[in-house]
């Protein structure tokens, strides 16, 4: 493993030991609402701090973007960058339904140079260096081999924190839904992308995401042969929240159908 890779491991792993004590007394769990549906706990923020803590010993000059603290003061200096998101799936987590994981990623220069997903509920640990390929507790990872869209499974987000283009994403849920084998929302994207790279699904869509929801699962994806774009197949998606992305084949075929989803809701 990269020592990077293995630093942030040791990150995740100390933050999911918070999370997983939490867990077992959810009713003592403080919960505040940032904005209408999307919440934060002091778990997140604690295991937020375990997981920076780690990082500063390691590396006291990498620049820092996580979800509850925002961006550090480094950040702007250092072409290292660390982008950290400790509970993916806060609203799961509250309400003990076990869809949640912690994402840390490093970008050098903007680009993404390391990722981990860890599923602390399964202790299933995804990890990708860039040009070393991806991994599932140790084991080599590939995005699926399906090329028929009917066949395939497809991951999505309904949105929850804007809903200007809903109508627009509601359009692309019911086409995909008549082309697909189906569609589940299990409402941690980082979870979501990580399946991707693992072949549990075939595709992903979502719109509306932040930077610590995807970058270590997009390149998770990247690493185990996949595809990932904005709505117009350009490599955006980290600025513009908006992902698609699966195994070649079938991203092929379901991103000329969000586009055209997509493209009618604007010209409305």
């Amino acid at each position: 493993m990269h020592p990077t890779l293995n630093i942030a491991v040791k990150a995740a792993r100390r933050a999911g030991s918070i999370i997983n004590r939490a867990s077992l007394q959810l009713d003592q769990v403080s919960v505040q609402a940032k904005s209408p549906n999307d919440f934060v706990t002091e778990v997140d923020q604690a295991a937020e701090a375990a997981i920076i803590e780690v990082l500063r010993e390691a590396y006291p000059e990498h620049g820092i973007l996580a979800e509850e603290s925002g961006a550090s003061a480094q950040s702007s200096d250092s072409e290292y960058q660390w982008i950290i998101d400790p509970i993916d799936g806060t609203t799961n987590f509250i309400h003990g339904f076990p869809q949640y994981a912690i994402s840390i990623a490093l970008t050098k220069n903007g680009v993404l140079d390391q990722g981990v997903v860890y599923d602390v509920t399964r202790n299933e640990l995804f990890t990708a260096t860039k040009g070393r390929g991806a991994f599932l507790n140790d084991r080599r990872i590939r995005v699926s081999k399906r090329v028929r869209l009917n066949e395939s499974l497809i991951g999505t987000g309904f949105p929850f924190r804007q809903f200007d283009h809903v109508d627009a994403y509601l359009a692309m849920f019911k086409d995909l839904t008549q082309k697909t084998a189906g569609i589940r929302r299990p409402g941690a994207a980082s979870l979501d992308l990580a399946y991707v790279a693992c072949g549990r699904l075939d595709g992903f869509w979502e719109m509306g995401l932040q930077p610590w929801d995807v970058a270590a699962g997009a390149l998770l994806i990247q690493e185990a042969g996949g595809l990932v774009s904005d709505l117009a197949g350009e490599g955006t998606y980290m600025e513009t929240g908006n992902v698609v992305a699966g195994s070649p084949k079938i991203f092929g075929q379901i991103l000329p159908i969000i586009q055209a989803h997509r493209t009618a809701a604007l010209r409305a």
